[in-house]
């Protein structure tokens, strides 16, 4: 059976490298290839759009393309770390006819993003758990040729509802599981570990998701407790002197931010960081 992890990854982000140098360990040990995205294959007209929303999200179709060669796809966002001590989801959820990804509904308020998606391409039995709309996250998904959520999925779509949804693609994916009644079922949170849950046991998981604030005190801070926390995971494991000017690098885009936020002299903010920010 031939397996693929596939990720999204532009330009010299030390936590995407960093994130890549996971990808490929857990690939080795699973024994899948390892693709990345280092350019747009799906592009898309983002303009004036009423919410965040970023070209770069399209190329989860590419997973269409992929199931054409493999039989497995595990697509993972670059803001993912995946640890040492991950268990081989391959072997955890096996069933073909699945697509597998977290239902972040459990503890998300969702109903808006709902109801925005609804409302640009028509009603659909959205079905629940534990009375709340199954929502799921589209950081990790486990894809397989007996599945078609993503050969119903088409850019033209993306298009016409980019610029007015939240989270236009993920919402979207959603969408489209319902409305044509996909096979689906939700990963372990040890698989998609956010935030959401705290920041308890969380290097305990097998895959790391640091989206939003992903674990620091603010978004500003996401690289350098990344790299921070990738560093203490893989001692020993990986090259050290890559790790550490891998965080170097994360250290120094972040104060390059925090200096040109601040009208304070560039030395006292340095020293301030040094001291309360951890790295």
């Amino acid at each position: 059976m031939k397996k693929a992890i596939f990720t999204l990854a532009i330009g010299d982000n030390p936590m995407y490298q960093a994130a890549i140098l996971s990808f490929k360990y857990y690939a080795d040990k699973v024994g899948a290839d390892l693709i990345v995205s280092d350019e747009l294959h799906y592009p898309i007209v983002i303009k004036n759009p009423r919410y965040n929303a970023s070209p770069a999200w399209t190329e989860k179709l590419r997973i269409d393309a992929l199931l054409t060669e493999y039989d497995r796809v595990l697509y993972v966002d670059a803001d993912v770390l995946i640890t040492p001590h991950a268990r081989n989801i391959f072997d955890q959820y096996i069933d073909m006819n699945k697509v597998y990804w977290f239902d972040e509904g459990v503890l998300q308020e969702r109903d808006n993003d709902i109801k925005l998606i609804c409302n640009s391409l028509g009603d659909v039995v959205w079905p629940q758990r534990c009375r709340r709309p199954i929502y799921y996250n589209a950081g990790v998904i486990l894809a397989s040729k007996g599945n078609a959520l993503f050969n119903m999925t088409t850019l033209e779509d993306l298009q016409f509802i980019c610029n007015d949804i939240t989270h236009y693609d993920q919402s979207y994916f959603n969408y489209t599981l319902h409305k044509y009644s996909i096979e689906h079922e939700s990963l372990d949170k040890m698989f998609n570990r956010m935030d959401m849950f705290g920041k308890e046991g969380y290097l305990e998981a097998d895959f790391i998701h640091y989206a939003g604030k992903g674990y620091a005190k603010n978004s500003r801070r996401r690289d350098v407790q990344f790299l921070k926390d990738f560093a203490a995971l893989y001692d020993n494991i990986l090259p050290r002197d890559k790790m550490e000017a891998l965080k170097a690098q994360a250290w120094h885009d972040y104060l390059a931010v925090v200096c040109k936020k601040y009208p304070l002299p560039t030395w006292l903010i340095k020293q301030c960081c040094r001291w309360f920010v951890p790295h």
